[in-house]
């Protein structure tokens, strides 16, 4: 019986990738203007595309991963598992949930439209 389910949030999934955008453009501008590079505006327009790309390309998998809360567990993709008892800490970080085990395995519950709403549900499940 599940008490919980995290799903990803549509809209924060495109504000991560707005914020990984402007760092890859303003990275890519950087590059190039370092390499004294006259056409340093390619740089936004390459760092702007690729992120564009991944997203796009991304979105059905990364919005599909559903993370699932019981009595008993956090389970998640792929098969993963974590007993409540091993959880040693969860924190957020940005629209991220991290999960870390007292065996030091870090799990990502990602995209989350309220990730403090994430970590209470966790924190009162290990209660």
């Amino acid at each position: 019986m599940a008490a919980a389910e995290f799903k990803p949030d549509r809209s924060a999934y495109v504000r991560a990738h707005a914020w990984m955008a402007a760092i890859g453009m303003g990275g890519a501008m950087a590059v190039l203007w370092f390499m004294d590079s006259p056409h340093i505006w390619t740089g936004a327009v390459g760092g702007l595309a690729a992120i564009a790309f991944r997203g796009w390309y991304m979105a059905s998998e990364e919005l599909a991963v559903v993370w699932t809360l019981t009595r008993e567990s956090l389970s998640g993709p792929a098969g993963r598992s974590v007993p409540l008892h091993q959880i040693e800490t969860v924190r957020t970080m940005g629209s991220y949930v991290q999960v870390v085990t007292k065996t030091g395995d870090k799990h990502l519950i990602k995209y989350q439209a309220d990730p403090a709403a994430t970590l209470n549900a966790i924190e009162r499940a290990k209660a």
